[in-house]
């Protein structure tokens, strides 16, 4: 496997709060780290202060601590530098909720999440997408739709993750962040982003 490609990239990972998804997301953040990203780690409100059936939020902090060896930015105030200051290569939201990925298309900022998002975008830089939501299907789909088609937004490729009992979800594949990131950087949408099955 080839190594290191994203040597000195400075990459922003948001947290967002599709909660039952951060343990698939923390394993890809390692895998970033050991392709020589920088990683800036950044949380919603929701991820920063709720805790629930997968994970404390003291916890979490502490494992991206270990990771990222960077401090937490948890604050609107905090991620509003990230634009001025063009701090960062490439912002990845893994994983984005619905609720998200709607105030995004609509222009909302209410949370460091978003912040982050805006900033990276006034810098025309990549912003990558991992989507986890039980509406993208749903009244979310036109928002996904805008999306995809707005300039320096990339999506990682995504799937039905149960279609039958849950015909509006779709999850993005965590596995394939690292390759989607490496296209990003170079202006590409990696493909497909249409999944099958698992």
């Amino acid at each position: 496997m080839q190594k290191y490609r994203l040597r000195g990239v400075k990459i922003g990972v948001v947290l967002t709060g599709s909660h039952c998804t951060i343990a698939e997301a923390l394993p890809q953040i390692k895998n970033l780290k050991e392709e020589g990203a920088d990683i800036y780690p950044i949380f919603s409100y929701t991820v920063n202060e709720v805790d629930n059936r997968f994970y404390k939020v003291d916890d979490l902090k502490k494992e991206i601590k270990e990771i990222t060896d960077r401090p937490l930015i948890n604050s609107i105030v905090g991620a509003e530098p990230i634009g001025p200051q063009k701090l960062l290569d490439i912002v990845i939201v893994m994983p984005a909720t619905g609720n998200t990925i709607a105030k995004l298309a609509n222009g909302i900022v209410d949370t460091p999440a978003l912040m982050a998002v805006k900033g990276q975008l006034r810098n025309q830089r990549p912003v990558v997408i991992a989507i986890s939501t039980n509406d993208a299907l749903g009244i979310n789909a036109r928002n996904i739709g805008m999306l995809i088609n707005t300039k320096n937004i990339f999506f990682v490729p995504f799937r039905q993750d149960s279609p039958l009992e849950k015909v509006n979800s779709l999850v993005a594949c965590m596995e394939k962040i690292v390759d989607t990131v490496v296209l990003a950087l170079q202006g590409k949408q990696i493909q497909p982003v249409l999944l099958g099955p698992a």
